[in-house]
Parts: C-alpha cells; structure tokens; sequence
C-alpha cells in the first residue's frame, strides 16, 4: 500500500493529475497562477505545468532551472556554472517575456534588460512550481508574453515542524539548510534558510580545453524566508511573507583567467487581507521587489511596489466573476534615477456547462494605463473539453494577447532610444490530451519585438513581425508496479522579423526520465535530455551548440520516518559540451547529503 502512495503521488508530480488506476485518495493540485484565483489544474483552461515538492525532493534538484528544464517547452542557457548568468526560454521566448513571481511577488529585475535573473533562484523550501503557458497579459499585466512562471514556498501545518538538510560535492560545493513552523488554529510562523558555496569552475573555457587549466569561479548564496499569518476572526486574516536572496558570484569578464565578481542582495515582501463571506472572497495586497546588484562598474538599484484588490463572486456553482485593480510603480534607481507607473483593472470570467460532457470556458479582459508608455488593452480566452463519452480525452484550446514594455535601461541607457514603443504579441495552443498522453501545437506572432538593433548601436523596436511556433508531446506512465516512465519532446521554430532562426533555441529536445521504487525505502531514478541542433548565433550562424545528450543519476533511501540520505550524479556519462559558446558546463559530478525531520 505504501509503494501504491508513493507511485500515486509520482504520477501527480509529472502529470498534474493521476492517471493510476487507484481507489487511493490524493489531494487535488490546485493552481493561482491562471486566473488569478485557486482552481483545480483538472478545471483550468490554460497550458498548465505544475512541478510538485514531491518532484523536487526525488530529483534533489538545486536550482529552479533545473526544475524548469524537466518541463516540455522550457530550454535555459547559462554563461558559465552555478550562479552564472541564465536565461529560462518558454517556448522560445527569453527570460525577459516571461513573469516570474515569488509567493506571487514580481522577480523579474526592473534594472535590467534580462527579465528575472534565474541564475539566484535556488531550491529552497518550495512547495510546488507553476507554469502557465502562453500570452498572460489578459491576467497580468506585462511582461507576461510567454508566460507565468510561479514560485510558491511551503506553508506551515498543524503543530511544530522542521528539518535539517546538509549535501556535500564536487568543487568542494556545500548546501545546508534549516526550517521551523508552528501553527495553530489562531496565527502561524514559519522560517527557513538555506545556502550553498561552492569553488566552482572557471565561467570560461574555449571549446574543447579542460576546465581544470583555468581558475576557478566560485559562488555563494542564502536564500531566507519567513511567513506569519493570524486570523482576525472567523472571516477575516492576514498573511505576510518576505523572502530574501542575498548572493556573491564570481565570474569572468575578460578571458578565462580574468577575475571579476557581483553582489546581489534582493528581497520580496508580501502582505495580503483575505476576507470570505457568502457573497465572495476578497483580498487586499501589496507586494514590494527590491533589487540591488553590486559590480565593479557599478551599482543597480530598484523597486517595484504593487498595490491591489481582487474580489472572486461565485455566481453560480462551479461559476465565478473575478474583479480587480492594482497599481504599480517602477524605480531604476542610482545612475539612471528614472520611473514609471502603471494602473490597472481587470476581470476574469469562469462558467463550467454540461456541453458533451464537461466544458469549461474562461474569459480574461485587462485595460493597463501608463505615464510613460501607450495604454494596452489586452485578453484570454480558453476552453476545456473533458469528454464523457471517451473515457480520459481532454481537447483544449487557448488565445490570448499580450505585451512587453520597454526597461527603463532600454530607454534612458547610454544605448536606449525615448522612441521605444511596448512590443505585441497575439498567441495561441491547442491541445489533446488522452490518458497518459498529451500533444500540443503553439503558435505565436509578436509584432516590433524590443531587440538591439545593430545598426544603430541602440535597443529598439526591429519593424516587423517575429514568429514561433512549435509541438509539444508529453507521456507519463507506470509501466509496472515498482517503474514509472516519463517522457517529453518539444519541436521549436522560432525565428526573428527577417525570418531568420533566433540563437540559443534548439530545433528540437527530448527529456526522459525513469524512476525504480525497488522498496518502499528505496528509490533509484535516471533522467537526461538530447539537445538538438542549435545554433550561438540568429540564421544558424556561429558554433554548434547542440547535438548532445545529458544523463543524470538519483538514489534516495529513507532510514526512517525522520531520516533519510541521497546521493546524485549529474552528467553521468562525463559528456562535454557547452550550452553558450565559450562558456563552460560542468564534467561528471557527484553529491551525498541528508534530511533529517521533526
């Protein structure tokens, strides 16, 4: 019964929902990020993947990237190791066209030019990952062209928890950890902390030289977070959380021997009054991003605060209206000192009908204004077939509208132009899911995309339209009683307003995984990726980056209820490669750690 649990749950992490033939009861996955709202991912419309603790904790992954590559439709490129410079793709979009929020906080930078910097976002007591897939503009706002991306942190249960965890490894890199929560029926605490150090290896290596001839580039990171809660009365509370990355990354700036390093010190500040009633559930929020990065060049100051109310009606059952505003500013602080605001209502409407079995349709409006930018319109609309008539098939279908405005460094920088306008995009996906497997055409056209343009030396608005479009199939299964086998292949074409193929997007991927439960103590899994070809630089110019395939290894072993040790080997195969031309990517490594559970 227990092995039955844990492939059960398994099942839940890769898929979203379980597909086992089991009178086993599990909690549903719910999602916020779609709509702006708790749904069950089994009723919301859109592209929809949800990486559960459950996932994170088997693979013992160390980064969100990480994570996030496990997942179709989701490449990454970095400059270097842990800590280095890294840019998330959705769908061949680039970090700085998807919205990344922490416990629903914006993360994405608003002093730089690069959207979310990923490379600091470390595992950290996290409760389960959502991506939303496709243009999000009609929920929230900018930014959101490709997509959301939400982090969300555990929550604390019932009584006194906590854990220990510590991993040691190769480049003589260290992870330890710590959390404690209390609750009860009245308020709740919760803290945690975790940091990793490591030696590294050197950011850059020319092809084909060992890494071993060049210095090393080391990194350091504590990520922290507290969540306090406290209800006022039976309808009324409030939650609070803060969350804090503070890095040092060393890197280099000129050849693979040359020294350089950064300082990041950023934090991300909720607080949020809930109120139920039988007429609807409202919340009144502000958030605050605060980013600092420190190099020797310069220093990158900014803030965004968000203030904002949402009310969520149920009309009817299994029906809601959900209304909101919010406001926002945008600060580039020290050598820019420019800002920007942004105001906003929206509204999302959800019906679910008894149209050939179980339909769900969602509609989303979002009118934006700014002060230094043209106001936006913008929309979502999905609809989700779950047919009676043939057991398992689940046809969907999604379009929707979105935009970027341009950075602050895009405008007012040595090489920005006033002149920039928000870019557009128009997106759409089309899905049939049937069991355990699921297919999905995207397709997207965005209109004067913010780029630099090389011949004027400055960032602007390339005229023209840009188009990606692509596959995605996905198939999960437990192909016996101790084995569960899980793989996706994502075909891209993506190419700029000359229709020529964008750099750093492979043609096509495949990532596999395959997880052995040999007892109920112990669990053996393998997972890799094949990167096709793929080029450094756009029209399949520069080196090959592609044509590769990555293998890498995990055991756990539970000790007891509160004890257990795993032990993991990346790059299984020791194959050499290099995602960004000239920058390295780590050999064959191996790590040993523990968590203990009270």
């Amino acid at each position: 019964m227990q092995k039955n649990i844990q492939l059960s749950l398994v099942l839940v992490a890769l898929t979203g929902s379980l597909y086992a033939n089991s009178a086993i009861e599990l909690e549903p996955i719910t999602v916020t990020s779609a709509t702006k709202t708790a749904q069950s991912i089994k009723d919301v419309t859109s592209n929809v993947n949800v990486i559960t603790s459950t996932e994170i904790e088997e693979k013992n992954y160390t980064t969100v990237t990480e994570a996030l590559n496990s997942v179709s439709g989701i490449s990454f490129t970095s400059n270097g190791g842990l800590g280095k410079a890294t840019s998330v793709m959705v769908r061949g979009f680039d970090s700085k066209r998807v919205l990344v929020l922490i416990d629903g906080v914006r993360y994405n930078d608003v002093t730089g030019i690069s959207g979310a910097p990923f490379e600091h976002l470390m595992i950290s007591d996290i409760e389960q990952i959502e991506i939303v897939k496709g243009a999000q503009s009609g929920v929230w706002g900018a930014d959101a062209t490709a997509g959301v991306i939400n982090i969300i942190t555990k929550d604390a249960k019932k009584g006194l928890h906590g854990f220990v965890s510590g991993e040691y490894g190769s480049f003589a890199t260290t992870k330890y950890g710590a959390s404690a929560s209390y609750k009860e029926d009245s308020y709740y605490i919760k803290a945690s902390s975790k940091k990793i150090d490591t030696n590294g290896f050197s950011a850059k290596a020319p092809k084909d030289e060992d890494i071993d001839n060049f210095e090393k580039d080391g990194y350091r990171n504590t990520t922290s977070n507290i969540k306090f809660g406290f209800n006022i009365n039976e309808t009324n509370k409030v939650d609070i959380s803060h969350t804090i990355v503070n890095a040092h990354n060393e890197y280099d700036s000129g050849d693979a021997n040359s020294y350089a390093a950064s300082r990041t010190n950023d934090s991300f500040t909720s607080i949020n009054f809930n109120h139920i009633d039988s007429f609807n559930e409202l919340n009144v929020y502000v958030n605050k991003s605060k980013f600092d990065r420190n190099y020797s060049y310069g220093e990158y100051d900014g803030e965004v605060y968000e203030y904002g109310v949402k009310s969520n009606i149920s009309y009817r059952e299994n029906d809601f209206i959900l209304v909101g505003i919010d406001y926002k500013t945008f600060e580039h602080e020290n050598n820019l000192q420019e800002k920007y605001d942004n105001k906003a209502i929206f509204i999302t409407n959800n019906n679910e009908f008894g149209f050939a079995g179980k339909t769900i349709v969602t509609e989303s409006l979002r009118f934006d204004t700014y002060n230094k930018f043209e106001n936006k319109t913008t929309g979502k609309l999905g609809i989700k077939n779950l047919n009676n008539s043939v057991e398992g098939l689940v046809l969907s279908a999604n379009i929707g509208t979105a935009y970027n405005v341009p950075t602050l460094y895009n405008l007012f920088s040595p090489y920005g132009s006033t002149t920039i306008t928000p870019e557009e995009t128009l997106s759409c996906d089309l899905g049939i899911e049937y069991k355990n497997f699921k297919i999905t055409y995207f397709k997207s056209v965005i209109s004067d995309m913010i780029d630099f343009d090389m011949t004027t030396y400055k960032y602007n608005n390339l005229k023209g339209d840009s188009k990606i479009k692509g596959l995605e199939l996905e198939y999960n299964k437990a192909i016996a009683d101790d084995i569960v086998f899980g793989v996706n292949y994502t075909r891209l074409d993506a190419r700029n307003n000359d229709s020529e193929v964008l750099a750093r997007r492979a043609k096509q991927s495949l990532k596999a995984s395959i997880d052995y439960y040999a007892t109920t103590d112990l669990h053996i899994g393998l997972n890799g990726e094949y990167i096709g070809s793929r080029y450094n630089s756009d029209n399949l110019q520069g080196e090959q980056t592609g044509k590769y395939t990555v293998v890498n290894m995990v055991a756990n072993y539970e000790i007891n209820k509160n004890l257990s040790m795993y032990a993991k080997i990346d790059n299984l195969f020791d194959k050499y490669y290099q995602v960004v031309d000239g920058y390295a990517t780590a050999p064959r490594s191996a790590y040993l750690g523990f968590k203990a559970n009270f």
